[in-house]
């Protein structure tokens, strides 16, 4: 059976502050290095033979905190890519929510109606991303495989794991460095954790925010 650990990358400064990041490469902050410094220690019992990435470097960083544990190399997997907000990457929520209201208030209400200005929209996204895990799965039979990503890209491929349309976006969490897990068994996916963020209890996070 083919195993694979779909994790998030840590904090960024966006994410603090609530700015849309989407195709901008926004590193991780202080937090976010420690964070993935602590899922890479929590992970460091497991067996993983492969590990990919989104190119952009708040998800690389985040694998490679994990990977150096099992001597894999990093590789980048294009497909699991952030969902390209376009005009609004680089914006703050507050400012979206008045310059873009109605389109917000759609993005809240059915997300999977919504094309982002200059973007994608989550159907494009999902099927980039889920034909980027048919190649790894194909790749790696039978073997533990590590995907490091983004929020919205693991809550559309979350959805496909376990048989959800992407109207159901903002049913599923996913926090920062949240740790993921799947089993192919030939003939479905059986979901064994989701958003587990259990490395993290030690740390002082505040409240969880879905951004």
């Amino acid at each position: 059976m083919t195993k694979i650990i779909l994790v998030r990358h840590g904090q960024t400064p966006w994410n603090k502050d609530k700015i849309f990041r989407g195709s901008k490469d926004i590193p991780l902050n202080e937090q976010g290095r420690e964070e993935a410094r602590l899922a890479g220690e929590w992970l460091q019992e497991e067996t993983i033979h492969a590990a990919y990435t989104s190119p952009l470097s708040r998800s690389r960083d985040t694998a490679r905190a994990i990977a150096q544990h099992h001597y894999v190399e990093v590789q980048d997997l294009p497909g699991l890519t952030d969902l390209c907000y376009g005009d609004w990457e680089g914006l703050p929520l507050t400012e979206v929510k008045v310059n873009y209201a109605d389109l917000y208030r759609q993005w809240e209400a059915t997300p999977h109606m919504v094309r982002f200005p200059q973007g994608e929209t989550l159907a494009e996204v999902r099927g980039r991303a889920w034909s980027a895990v048919a190649k790894v799965v194909a790749r790696h039979p039978d073997e533990t495989v590590l995907l490091s990503a983004h929020r919205a890209v693991n809550k559309v491929l979350i959805a496909a794991f376990i048989g959800l349309d992407d109207s159901h976006f903002w049913r599923i969490g996913q926090d920062t460095t949240a740790v993921n897990r799947f089993i192919w068994t030939g003939a479905t996916w059986q979901i064994i954790s989701l958003n587990d963020v259990s490395h993290l209890r030690g740390m002082a996070r505040g409240e969880y925010v879905d951004f």
